[in-house]
């Protein structure tokens, strides 16, 4: 049995404190940072470019087969209880109150937040970063900036695609498929979604989950070791915390939306 000696819990302790500090103020930074950021607009729109067209597909055929699935299961759910007709609302409101912005921000973690670093840590491996510090250039404004606040932008417009291609394959399983009045489909979403209160707080979770996703990208990318080993470490630590921080996240603020 291993024993650690009181000095080794504390600076473990302190070492995680101060990175957390640090983190911390990085995230500030990266916030005070947001309008200088979006007057050099060609910088955002690249990396927006490169987070959310090369996302699209897999958002899009994801949220296509969870409809699928949504379509089938809560048919055989609520044929139980003779709602079949309320098919299209619960698909919707499963959507887009929970699953479009949770699995949305687990495929964005485990597709571009490892992108961004892995392209940050191999930055810094090949010491760019460092050259632009003896350059007098800020890299949390020139590299970290832009690239945080084009996944704060795309997040929710992912999100919406995911949540539109789920309600079409709910329709496509629940009307084409098995038989579901359409009629009853659509004006059970029309009459029973509410914009603010159902439609508006899957925004507001989608700009939480970009928020966070994107910034522990690039945070692992900036403090990655200089190593292939170390840029590789800090690529898996961003889809774990990333995906652990959106549960976490999730239950904190649907807690909030539903109490308050």
């Amino acid at each position: 049995m291993t024993w650690y000696k009181p000095a080794d819990v504390g600076f473990a302790t302190r070492s995680k404190l101060a990175d957390l500090g640090y983190g911390a103020r990085l995230f500030f930074r990266l916030l005070l940072a947001a309008l200088p950021t979006f007057r050099r607009f060609g910088l955002v729109r690249d990396q927006m470019h490169f987070l959310g067209n090369y996302s699209l597909a897999i958002i899009a055929v994801s949220g296509l087969f969870v409809g699928f699935v949504f379509g089938l299961q809560g048919y055989y759910t609520l044929q139980r209880y003779g709602s079949s007709e309320a098919l299209g609302l619960l698909v919707t409101l499963s959507l887009v109150r929970e699953l479009g912005p949770v699995v949305t921000a687990l495929l964005f973690a485990g597709r571009a937040g490892t992108s961004l670093t892995a392209e940050i840590g191999l930055m810094k491996a090949g010491e760019q970063i460092s050259v632009m510090e003896m350059m007098a250039v800020d890299p949390i404004q020139r590299v970290l900036a832009p690239r945080f606040w084009a996944g704060v932008v795309v997040m929710p417009l992912l999100a919406a695609v995911f949540s539109a291609m789920g309600v079409i394959g709910g329709w496509v399983v629940g009307v084409l498929m098995i038989g579901v009045d359409a009629g009853s489909f659509w004006s059970q979403i029309q009459g029973g979604v509410d914009v603010w209160q159902d439609v508006g707080n899957g925004v507001i979770k989608s700009v939480v989950f970009g928020l966070t996703v994107t910034f522990i990208a690039v945070f692992q990318g900036f403090e990655a070791q200089a190593t292939p080993e170390g840029v590789a470490s800090a690529t898996t630590r961003t889809v774990v915390v990333a995906s652990l921080a959106v549960l976490g996240l999730d239950f904190i603020l649907t807690a909030m939306m539903f109490t308050i």
